[in-house]
């Protein structure tokens, strides 16, 4: 006999759970502390409430066609065509469904690229590649170079292919390479013209685009943060939209040319939001122009400014995060970075690594058969509209500036991203956001992972440019760090040891182990080896295994109970053996006075400043 579900109680039997009764649980267990402590900030300042009620009257945006799949780009990214072609012909043979080109001095192009954009390099890297297959292609041309666009063009004419049936995206990008170099070799109103001339030829030949993008990375790769990178991309798909109606094209095709392009990153909700937003945002500015909005094109690349040299397997967990908060976003398109990029040009595996994240996520999660998940969700509708409203805000300070090209020239926006990304340095330094396997959790013994032998391009040229900027250099959160264990990998193959440091252990395992964990991963996130001991309560067996570790410095760890009654002893004795810095693992409180006076120089503990505590370290140890 079967049953029906309608006949299983389950939760049938309880209460329906209200917040009002999560809230009554939550205050009695902060005791009379604010639920402010509960409410997180985004770098823009939106509040990120603990719990949301269900958003009600919300309705799925457009997007994605219902259940449709995302496409699955790759990069093709090898300074060799020949290369390029057969890395691409096994991404197409083994699930990618689009091939997205870089160039080399391109601003997304992370160093490599294809040489040039020549007819034979455009003819051999697309070698065996049907592009009337349904597939997707995008380029990334890079101005001042070869154009890109018009070649590959001439090439599908060639192949006598029709145009029109192609999914070719042009991808035309000059503000946002501007906005990356901090130069151009004209002003933007100069450039319009000729730049809408190549855009209407291209239509003229039969070719249905998109072919200009609005590209929001250069924004996210410096730094910044959500609402600057949407105002920041709907500015320059304003901009390009005046371009294209410039040129003499109707308001409805200049904007069917338009296709946008943003980060995503390992912060699921807030990369979710985002992506929601920029659609309701754009449809706006349709509406201000008196057309009816119509679904846009979002390609979704993972982040640049995420990837980390040291553990980069952990990349691919942050992948997996980004491509799936992209995809129920309702990006149109994603381009995973291989987990291996910021080391160098990604080899088979990564590439692999890269593509099969899309697969399983759209193949075995089936994540694209919900059209618009989040809708409804109280703490992603709350968040999509309060990016909307901020990203207006900004939006539209950049358009009393002139524009975003003028907004540029006056250095608006790189203020604004500067001051992010100072605040996002700061709390990468404090380690208040965790870089696993870079500021948190590392391993000095950790295997480097394979890439190929290839060097990476020289950076554009700004010789001849006539308009400068303040740049918006890309960055990655974890250099500095990772700046420190290059320099403790160099002293390993120098001189055939790490720098060290003792870490003197007081005490219990009960008394010691949670500031030793901490110690430990503390200093080596800087590649200074820790050397761990058991627990001494002798202060002359404490100073002999000092002695006997090697090490030139030395960190008391412990409870606070038993730094009180034995760890001025400990530091005389630790001083007398020789340790030429003594830090205290956690806050010194009354007794800072008394065990400064005994030789502790310096205290670490969760949320001080650790990068500036571990280059001061190595100071210490260039002197000596």
């Amino acid at each position: 006999m079967t049953t029906s579900t309608d006949d299983l109680a389950l939760a049938s039997d309880f209460r329906p759970a209200t917040y009002d009764d999560w809230r009554k649980l939550v205050d009695g267990v902060l005791k009379g502390a604010p639920f402010e402590k509960l409410v997180g900030k985004t770098y823009d300042g939106l509040k990120i409430d603990p719990i949301y009620r269900r958003a009600t009257n919300s309705s799925p945006l457009a997007g994605r066609a219902a259940a449709a799949p995302w496409q699955i780009l790759q990069r093709v990214d090898h300074p060799d065509a020949a290369q390029a072609n057969a890395q691409a012909l096994q991404d197409l043979e083994n699930g990618a469904t689009g091939l997205e080109f870089e160039f080399a001095g391109g601003p997304g192009a992370r160093g490599f690229g294809l040489a040039d954009a020549s007819k034979k390099t455009l003819a051999r890297a697309c070698g065996g590649v049907h592009l009337d297959a349904g597939i997707m292609i995008a380029l990334n041309p890079v101005i001042g170079r070869e154009n890109a666009g018009e070649t590959f063009a001439d090439m599908v004419e060639a192949r006598k292919l029709d145009p029109a049936k192609l999914d070719l995206h042009f991808n035309y990008q000059a503000l946002s390479t501007m906005a990356v170099r901090g130069a151009a070799a004209i002003a933007w109103p100069n450039y319009e013209k000729s730049f809408g001339q190549v855009v209407n030829g291209l239509i003229k030949r039969g070719f249905k685009g998109p072919f200009v993008l609005a590209d929001g990375r250069p924004v996210h790769d410096a730094g910044g943060s959500e609402v600057q990178e949407l105002a920041f991309t709907l500015a320059l798909g304003l901009a390009y939209l005046r371009m294209l109606e410039g040129a003499g094209i109707d308001l409805d095709a200049a904007r069917a040319g338009i296709s946008f392009r943003l980060s995503a990153d390992a912060d699921q909700f807030l990369t979710m939001a985002k992506f929601r937003a920029l659609r309701r945002l754009w449809a706006r500015i349709e509406e201000a122009c008196g057309l009816a909005p119509k679904p846009i094109f979002v390609n979704a690349q993972t982040a640049w400014r995420m990837l980390t040299q040291r553990d980069p397997n952990v990349n691919m967990l942050r992948a997996t995060i980004a491509t799936f908060a992209a995809g129920l976003g309702g990006a149109n398109a994603i381009t995973v970075l291989p987990h291996t990029l910021a080391l160098g040009l990604p080899d088979d595996f990564a590439r692999r690594v890269a593509r099969n994240t899309q697969l399983v996520l759209l193949d075995e999660s089936n994540l694209a058969k919900v059209s618009d998940p989040a809708a409804g969700a109280g703490g992603i509708e709350t968040l999509t509209s309060q990016l909307c409203e901020a990203a207006w805000t900004l939006f539209q300070e950049i358009e009393k500036a002139g524009g975003i090209f003028a907004a540029l020239e006056q250095g608006l926006l790189q203020n604004k991203v500067a001051a992010t990304r100072l605040l996002r340095e700061t709390n990468v330094a404090k380690r208040r956001d965790v870089l696993t396997g870079a500021s948190e959790f590392p391993d000095l013994r950790e295997a480097a992972p394979a890439v190929l032998d290839v060097k990476p391009s020289a950076p554009a040229s700004l010789a001849g440019t006539k308009v400068k900027f303040d740049a918006l250099a890309p960055m990655r959160l974890a250099e500095p760090f990772e700046a420190l264990r290059d320099k403790s990998d160099a002293a390993l193959k120098g001189h055939g040891a790490r720098p060290k440091i003792f870490l003197a252990n007081l005490g219990t395992a009960a008394d010691f182990t949670a500031r030793a964990t901490f110690a430990k991963s503390f200093f080596e996130t800087g590649g200074i080896e820790a050397i761990d001991s058991e627990g001494f309560a002798d202060a002359a067996a404490l100073a002999a295994a000092y002695k006997a570790s090697g090490a030139t410095m030395a960190c008391i760890c412990s409870s606070d109970k038993v730094y009180a009654a034995s760890a001025v002893e400990a530091a005389r004795a630790l001083q007398g053996a020789g340790a030429r810095h003594i830090y205290l693992a956690g806050r010194p409180g009354d007794q800072e006075a008394a065990l400064r006076a005994a030789g502790i120089g310096e205290f670490v503990f969760a949320g001080g400043d650790a990068l500036a505590a571990l280059r001061d370290a190595y100071r210490r140890m260039e002197q000596t």
